[in-house]
């Protein structure tokens, strides 16, 4: 009888040993899921697929990009923030992690503590444009006139909240200047009433508002990002005349918080260097956007400032989630 547990305890050992190692052989030939919190279509959502098939073939992985829009991005960020740290659920977010640490009074999840920043993906300056009917050639010109008329001009805002609205309140903190929000439900129609002229002003994506510009449809004042863009050579950077003002979306790739280290750097490091290929640089900056691709490190310290920069943005514009 001593015998008999003996054999099956041993077979039991090694039937445990057998199922383990299939789990992990399925685990990790499984595909990997980036959660984008937007619709299909936008942005966020192109940055993700320019990304999944480039960074799946650095890990001899599939990567494929699963759309979980709500909540201004929380649904999926919440989704990735409740998964196993194995490397299969990522997050490709955007600037909205930052700021709706401050935007929403409670979040089902910690936005540091939550997560493990893998790397930055893109960052994307908008364009500050005005209706030519305005009389303004510049960002001088605008902070002249607004103060000239407080609240007698307009900005049109494509969703409360988000990285263009608050790129707007941020312009009217620098500047000292009251312009009346103008909100939309979304920013097709938002750009739609600035060329009809129905408002004045909008920050706009620079893919949504550059074939407007060079159409001479909308006039640009000024670009959003530390220096000028080679888009726009003659267009000055808003920070020229508002020193210090600076206001760019970003994309980054995060996975579930407590990751271990070693897989981390791994899913950073094919990130990384796929970002850095050519066919997605070029995508990505057909999107009007410009290519990162830094450290978990430098980017989780830059995650943890912009949620400190926008939380004074957000006070002062007042927004409330949709």
């Amino acid at each position: 009888m001593k015998k008999f547990f003996l054999k099956l305890k041993f077979c039991v050992l090694a039937c445990a040993v057998v199922l383990g190692s299939a789990h992990a052989q399925t685990s990790a030939t499984a595909p990997i899921r980036i959660l984008v919190g937007a619709p299909a279509g936008g942005t966020t959502d192109t940055m993700a697929r320019t990304l999944a098939q480039a960074m799946g073939q650095q890990l001899g992985r599939v990567v494929v990009v699963e759309n979980k829009p709500g909540a201004g991005g929380n649904l999926a960020a919440d989704m990735v923030a409740k998964a196993a740290p194995d490397g299969n659920t990522l997050l490709m977010s955007f600037t909205s992690h930052a700021i709706n640490a401050s935007l929403y009074p409670s979040l089902p999840f910690d936005p540091i503590k939550d997560f493990t920043p893998l790397t930055m993906v893109s960052t994307s300056p908008s364009v500050l444009v005005a209706h030519p009917s305005l009389p303004v050639k510049n960002v001088a010109d605008l902070v002249k006139l607004a103060k000239e008329k407080p609240g007698q001009l307009n900005f049109a805002i494509g969703a409360l909240g988000s990285s263009l609205h608050l790129a707007g309140d941020s312009f009217k903190m620098k500047a000292g200047v009251f312009i009346v929000n103008i909100p939309y439900r979304g920013t097709a129609p938002a750009v739609q009433d600035v060329l009809a002229g129905q408002v004045e002003l909008m920050f706009a994506a620079v893919g949504n508002a550059q074939a407007h510009i060079k159409a001479g449809k909308l006039r640009a004042l000024g670009v959003t990002s530390p220096k000028r863009l080679p888009a726009f050579p003659d267009v000055q950077a808003i920070g020229e005349t508002l020193p210090g003002y600076e206001s760019s979306a970003w994309f980054g790739l995060f996975a579930p918080g407590r990751m271990n280290p070693d897989l981390a750097k791994r899913l950073s490091d094919a990130a990384r260097v796929a970002i850095q290929t050519p066919d997605v640089k070029r995508r990505i900056e057909s999107e009007g956007a410009i290519p990162a691709g830094n450290s978990p490190q430098e980017f989780s310290k830059f995650v943890e400032a912009e949620i400190v920069r926008w939380r004074s943005v957000v006070q002062y514009s007042g927004a409330k989630p949709e």
